[in-house]
């Protein structure tokens, strides 16, 4: 176990030792020292007790070319900063606004895009007591506060959010597991709201507010059991993807509040949520340490990633890293009907229309992706590649980079020849692709020799999730005890995608033979190790966790789900190796945001760092920067 470790990270070098750069096959990233925001002393902040760092973004669009904004919370304090990338030092003498909160702290914000100009911006920030105040930090003039009387709503807000494509409406979570939406013009009245069922389904229920004049909330969502820890509207703004504590990721049609999917979590809660650029794949990780894909159009998980050691605390699609490559000239059309092999979902019933209008920020950035990726068409002749680049960061302090590739999202189709990013350990190529299309069977893949490490199998087992036991100080619960051949099985059983780890190299050397065996002696025992290293009841070793189990035994049980469409088994999926897994921070991760030219992670002492892409650092590797004239980089 101890080898399989050290290979996996990078050679047992200094296990402490935080990185400050590292390369893919784009090129390096390296950390910009001189654009790390924070508090203004610079002291680490003692986080104890304190609810997460989180980052927002915002483009003003002035004309100097240098209209990004960021907004961070820590602890008590809320800072509003001219944002300066990888073109100059962040100047932290001079905040554009700071605010510091008594009796409440801080815990989420968002800008709204769309309204944001130089001389003003609409910043919403969530608060730990449930509040929710309108804020502009640029104009400093009198806000509004919602829910102030707690009337609606006592517990800490998780998420907030402006519904894509409007000036007025927006979404609010709460620890609750309520969801409420809001109207900037509206007042929350002076008594608690009256409710009237609007529509009910699997695990949740939608109500509106009944109120003779127009009052907030005008809906209330009732999401699963337990926190409703994020959600996330998908690009086109049609759709809204939730995760709770109950481990469910839930996607609702938003419009006409109907409920599209569900995926459970292998075990406990799940903490974070995106979407691919188009659309049709959502990322969850939680607290299973994993990074679960999970297909928008068919409704099934299509893969799990297995990097960190504790809990996933931010998911987050590369937009531009993102990538589709065709033998023909592009396509910039964008047209999306000649693609999809199932016929697309129906359209909304529009219950508001500034909800759905399509114009949102963020949105305009991924549309070159977008149009390319709606070009793909698996009944194609044309060889395409795709590739989705996402990023994933976690309390174990570590930043795993991972590429969901051709070979996982069309498993049933001969591998394209245009390959970009072969891995070096591909050079065998499967023989009529048996070893090499992933069918998602358990066991040995399909055919009993193994062709090459990487190319193997699309199946994982037991034995290899349980070689990377997730022994973190802050008693995650997955402490799961590492099965006797399980360095030789987590060897022979690698899955088939292209982003190993450089470490998992070393396991290239075990001889054709020698996997042979132990592929087959692996499989005499996996019954075995799977019923002792999975049992739902083995892996939470908490023990509110069994009291939780005791107390519910409700309709989500989690030994009913496991095996089952919602939560398939580790061996039935795909199991992806990060391309790169990095410690990059003292104190656990909160923030993973990618942008044009870098991308911004930040930990729970209140640093945010700025990681500059490949060919995009030159800016910042003098000292007297500040007094370089600001341009933009090509």
């Amino acid at each position: 176990m101890q080898i399989s470790k050290m290979a996996a990270e990078g050679g047992g070098k200094e296990m402490n030792e935080i990185k400050t750069q590292f390369t893919t096959r784009e090129g390096a990233y390296k950390l910009l020292t001189h654009s790390e925001y924070s508090r203004p002393n610079r002291v680490p902040f003692n986080s104890q007790g304190s609810n997460p760092v989180k980052v927002s973004f915002v483009n003003v669009n002035d004309q100097s070319g240098n209209g990004d904004r960021i907004c961070f919370n820590v602890g008590r304090e809320l800072y509003f900063y001219i944002y300066k990338g990888v073109r100059k030092a962040a100047d932290l003498s001079k905040p554009i606004d700071k605010r510091i909160y008594k009796g409440t702290q801080p815990t989420c914000h968002d800008f709204n895009h769309l309204t944001a100009t130089a001389e003003s911006v609409s910043l919403l920030v969530g608060f730990s007591a449930g509040q929710v105040q309108l804020i502009d930090p640029i104009k400093k003039e009198t806000s509004k506060l919602f829910n102030e009387e707690r009337l609606i709503d006592k517990s800490r807000v998780t998420c907030v959010k402006w519904v894509p494509g409007s000036e007025s409406l927006f979404l609010v979570a709460h620890a609750s597991g309520s969801m409420y939406l809001y109207n900037v013009e509206h007042t929350c009245g002076t008594t608690a709201p009256h409710y009237q069922l609007l529509k009910q389904g699997e695990n949740y229920a939608v109500h509106t507010c009944k109120s003779k004049q127009a009052r907030n909330p005008l809906l209330r969502w009732t999401v699963g059991e337990g926190a409703l820890n994020e959600f996330a509207f998908s690009p086109d703004g049609k759709h809204l993807a939730c995760v709770s504590q109950d481990g469910f990721l839930r996607v609702f049609n938003f419009d006409a509040v109907e409920l599209h999917g569900t995926m459970k979590s292998y075990f406990g809660g799940l903490l974070c949520v995106c979407w691919s650029p188009d659309g049709k794949y959502i990322v969850a990780g939680g607290e299973d340490d994993l990074v679960t894909v999970w297909s928008f159009l068919d409704c099934r998980v299509i893969a799990r990633g297995h990097g960190h050691k504790s809990w996933v605390s931010v998911v987050a699609f590369d937009h531009c890293t993102t990538s589709v490559e065709e033998s023909e000239p592009l396509e910039f059309s964008g047209s999306d009907e000649d693609f999809q092999e199932q016929p697309p979902p129906p359209p909304p019933v529009s219950s508001s229309a500034t909800a759905s209008s399509s114009s949102q920020f963020g949105r305009d950035r991924a549309n070159s992706t977008q149009s390319r990726l709606s070009k793909r068409n698996s009944t194609d002749s044309r060889p395409v590649s795709v590739t989705y680049r996402f990023g994933s960061v976690g309390q174990d302090t570590q930043l795993c980079l991972w590429d969901l590739t051709e070979d996982i999202l069309f498993p049933h189709l001969p591998l394209s020849r245009t390959r970009t990013h072969t891995n070096v350990m591909n050079a065998t190529s499967p023989p009529g692709g048996t070893g090499g299309t992933g069918t998602g069977t358990g066991g040995v893949g399909g055919s009993g020799t193994v062709i090459s490490t990487a190319t193997a199998t699309s199946t994982t087992t037991a034995g290899a999730n349980s070689s990377n036991p997730s022994t973190n100080g802050n008693n995650s619960g997955a402490n799961t005890p590492s099965a006797p051949n399980s360095l030789t099985t987590a060897a022979a059983t690698l899955p088939r995608s292209n982003s190993l780890p450089h470490g998992a190299a070393s396991f290239a050397t075990l001889s054709l033979h020698d996997r042979k065996e132990r592929h087959q002696h692996h499989h005499h025992h996996h019954e075995k190790d799977h019923k002792r290293n999975h049992s739902m009841g083995h892996i939470s070793s908490k023990s509110s966790d069994k009291l939780n189990l005791l107390a519910k035994q409700s309709k989500t049980d989690p030994a009913k789900t496991l095996g089952t469409l919602l939560c398939p088994r580790m061996e039935d999926v795909p199991l992806l190796e990060p391309l790169i897994c990095k410690k990059i921070a003292h104190e656990r991760l909160t923030v993973l945001i990618f942008l044009e030219d870098c991308f911004v992670t930040a930990c729970q002492e209140g640093f945010i760092c700025t990681w500059a892409r490949p060919g995009k650092v030159g800016l910042l590797s003098s000292q007297n920067q500040a007094n370089s004239p600001s341009g933009t980089v090509v």
